[in-house]
């Protein structure tokens, strides 16, 4: 029988690029493709799905929570943004989806799009330590593939890069996504203005902000303009496991995947 696979398509580059070298090495009948909406995506995503799925010759399966319109409501209703467990949206519009398609759905394989990048080969690590039962698999790190070539092979193919990119954003995250920092705000500030005002009134009305400082609280309607900057700064891709980012990681481990010609498969 042969083994069935999932893709967690976020809608983002290496996404893109790692679910077509799924579909590529272990056949569109063994491969589903998920994409979690959120209802805070920018409008050009739609744009990005229909390309993605005439490259593969495969439909994205795209799953919504009837139970909130978008991450401002999750925030809303729950009066809770993030935490040291990661953010509240990430569970309720994401990984509450995952629950259920992984208790009715029987998949061998779940496919992740970690880059073979220092710091997303140690998250790749760390994610297979922390939820072995998934049986990850990350084509681009056995492919040796950075987001700067995924965004070239996408190229190649004629499909655009998605708007957030052309933007200067780092991922395609949801629009004013929680986990950005102060220069990520003032760009949204710019960008997306009616998405700023309305979080910013979200944060006084549960009394809790997305930002912070050694001071304390740092609600978006007195983030000072030149606070921060958005060169350089990196934010994790809002993915179905968030926590992974805070669970602790051996040096070691880095340097034998860093450190070795063989596959991740082979590694473990």
């Amino acid at each position: 029988m042969n083994k069935k696979y999932v893709c967690w398509w976020s809608a983002g580059v290496t996404s893109a690029i790692a679910t077509h070298y799924a579909l590529k090495k272990y056949g569109h009948e063994n491969v589903d493709i998920y994409y979690f909406v959120t209802g805070s995506e920018h409008p050009d995503n739609k744009r990005f799905i229909k390309d993605c799925q005439n490259w593969y010759g495969k439909n994205i399966i795209q799953v919504q929570s009837i139970k909130y319109k978008n991450h401002i409501d999750v925030a809303l209703k729950t009066r809770w943004i993030n935490g040291p467990s990661g953010a509240r949206c990430t569970l309720e519009l994401k990984k509450e989806m995952r629950f259920f398609i992984e208790k009715h759905c029987h998949y061998d394989h779940q496919i992740m799009g970690f880059e073979f990048e220092p710091r997303e080969i140690e998250r790749a690590i760390k994610f297979k330590r922390e939820y072995p039962d998934t049986n990850p698999v990350f084509p681009l790190i056995d492919e040796k593939l950075t987001k700067a070539e995924c965004l070239y092979l996408l190229e190649k193919q004629g499909i655009e890069k998605p708007e957030m990119y052309k933007l200067g954003y780092h991922n395609n995250n949801c629009i004013g996504c929680f986990k950005g920092g102060m220069g990520y705000w003032n760009k949204i500030r710019k960008d997306f203005p009616e998405w700023f005002k309305k979080i910013a009134e979200m944060e006084r009305n549960i009394g809790a902000s997305c930002l912070k400082d050694k001071n304390g609280r740092i609600y978006l309607d007195e983030l000072d303009p030149n606070r921060g900057r958005h060169s350089g700064e990196i934010m994790p891709e809002c993915g179905v496991f968030c926590p992974v980012d805070s669970v602790p990681m051996f040096k070691s481990e880095v340097k034998a995947v860093l450190g070795s010609q063989l596959s991740m498969d082979d590694i473990w």
